[in-house]
């Protein structure tokens, strides 16, 4: 069967994955880009934001992985995929908004948006499709099953979902990037996962730039 992955998910010292006041202009909230210079640093960020140059080593073999897995489809909050909360809104344009990535997203796949607000499919150049849905994790990963066939599933956070998939016991795979800032407020991860490393196989790598990539691999 096709894992469920999460890859090169960024925290804090103190837990947290995103910081508090998330806005259109600060899709981080206060932390501003501070959870992921480790990735922009890289020769695999470099070429995201069609740039030459970046970093190779240990940051840029685990960001590369983003896409050599073999990912058929991703599930994600609604907020990794806009500001809004509530009713959906045009943000005061005259356009539709269709995330943070522009009309070629570097996702690639059909990609399942939880929200309470479910709303008509948006198909993006590049294949990616998404679909906005009303759904348990467990009902989640069924649809995005369905779409991938054999391959592998990737949540792409924000922590909020990640943690109630973990919490179902739902994610086969977790890469963490523990990042040597503290944010004191925001989003955590950890919150209610008391015990969480009993049920994997857990390594963690030591990079020059500071961070630390800790893996969760779920034991059988």
């Amino acid at each position: 069967m096709s894992l469920v992955r999460v890859q090169n998910f960024s925290i804090s010292l103190d837990g947290f994955a995103t910081g508090e006041g998330l806005s259109l202009d600060a899709p981080f909230g206060h932390a501003g880009e501070r959870l992921h210079e480790w990735m922009f640093a890289t020769r695999f960020g470099h070429e995201m934001l069609g740039e030459p140059g970046g970093s190779d080593g240990v940051d840029n073999a685990f960001a590369e992985r983003h896409d050599s897995l073999g990912i058929g489809a991703e599930i994600m909050g609604r907020g990794k995929f806009g500001p809004q909360t509530g009713p959906w809104t045009d943000l005061g344009s005259d356009e539709e908004w269709r995330g943070w990535w522009g009309e070629n997203p570097p996702l690639h796949t059909p990609v399942f948006v939880l929200t309470h607000h479910p709303r008509p499919s948006i198909e993006m150049d590049g294949g990616t499709v998404f679909h906005f849905i009303d759904a348990s994790p467990q009902d989640a990963l069924a649809q995005a099953r369905e779409a991938a066939g054999d391959r592998d599933i990737r949540l792409g956070g924000g922590a909020t979902m990640i943690r109630e998939f973990l919490a179902a016991g739902l994610v086969d795979v977790l890469h963490v990037v523990q990042v040597p800032i503290v944010l004191g407020r925001g989003v955590r991860l950890w919150d209610g996962l008391e015990g969480l490393e009993s049920g994997y196989d857990v390594e963690q790598v030591s990079s020059p730039s500071g961070v630390t990539h800790i893996t969760f691999a779920r034991r059988g």
